[in-house]
């Protein structure tokens, strides 16, 4: 099939790789700007425009497409269906009717649970035992459109969202592949989303970054796994001269009580307001490389009972 391809992060490659390789034509891949990062804020392309470009695929970047122009670019592809994976973009109803079978989603997440910006953190945060993607018919709603197939995962305990993005990552571009394969031989059988469970995924804020000792400890590991590898949870501790900031990146409850935020054992295990968690992988700020709890407390020379924040 002739395909509009339209995506921008590191979740969208596997789904755009996996096109190419069943022999679609791609007509053209959209993706969002080239943005300013690293230490020298030089531009840089999305996972998706890299990729379009080392496949030789025409790339577009437009700003908006709510103009007549942009419209007529799109258009002017031909499509018998577009994709849409992470996109970062509106669509506007013109759009969404322009190709001849609609615009098709990928979504990670068991709509219409975790509609939004943020399914695969907001699960892991939530305590999810059960996550997975959709493939849904674009509607002008924020993912409210039908769905026409399924694919369920397990959250394991201990699960970060890195870990979960992952799993989905290819288990989408194979339900993806499956769902345009389907589509060559007629029309999807689409489902409407259920009225109950519906929850939406706010994106992530820096400021529910600060882990909250007072939590239980099962709520404080879900907070730090769903925010891990980014923006990644953190306190702060007293570590030299001045308060230094400490990312944690996984952690699991664990035995242990005490007052909220103490150290309780030299092996990283904190008290919270129930129970306690045990700090597994840590970064200090401008230090580098990824420690465990025990590596953490022997190389900043705690002591059980300092308590952090």
């Amino acid at each position: 099939m002739k395909l509009v391809f339209m995506g921008t992060p590191d979740f969208a490659v596997a789904t755009l790789a996996r096109l190419v390789e069943d022999g679609h034509e791609i007509a053209a891949v959209y993706t969002r700007a080239p943005a300013r990062s690293g230490r020298g804020m030089a531009l840089r392309p999305s996972p998706v425009h890299a990729l379009a470009d080392a496949l030789g695929l025409p790339v577009l970047t437009p700003t908006t497409l709510k103009t007549p122009d942009a419209l007529a670019v799109f258009r002017s592809h031909g499509c018998d269906v577009a994709v849409v994976v992470a996109y970062g973009m509106l669509l506007p109803q013109a759009i969404l009717d322009a190709p001849r079978h609609g615009c098709l989603n990928l979504h990670a997440s068991l709509l219409p649970r975790w509609r939004g910006a943020a399914p695969i953190q907001r699960a892991v945060m939530a305590g999810d035992t059960e996550s997975g993607v959709g493939i849904m018919r674009m509607e002008a709603g924020l993912d409210t459109g039908p769905v026409a197939m399924e694919e369920r995962v397990t959250i394991a305990p201990g699960m970060s969202a890195g870990d979960l993005h992952d799993t989905l990552m290819p288990v989408g571009a194979a339900l993806m592949s499956q769902a345009i394969r389907k589509l060559e031989d007629g029309p999807l059988t689409l489902m409407p989303q259920a009225e109950e469970g519906l929850v939406y995924a706010h994106k992530i804020t820096n400021d529910e970054a600060r882990i909250d000792w007072s939590k239980p400890a099962r709520e404080v590991a879900n907070h730090i796994n769903g925010l891990s590898p980014f923006p990644g949870a953190f306190f702060e501790a007293d570590l030299g001269k001045r308060p230094e900031r400490v990312k944690v990146l996984r952690a699991i409850p664990a035995e242990g009580q005490g007052t909220p935020g103490t150290l309780l054992d030299s092996t990283g295990i904190i008290a919270c307001g129930e129970g306690a968690v045990r700090l597994d992988e840590l970064r200090r700020a401008g230090k580098g490389g990824i420690v465990t709890g025990a590596e953490f407390v022997r190389g900043a020379h705690l002591a059980p009972g300092t308590r952090f924040p």
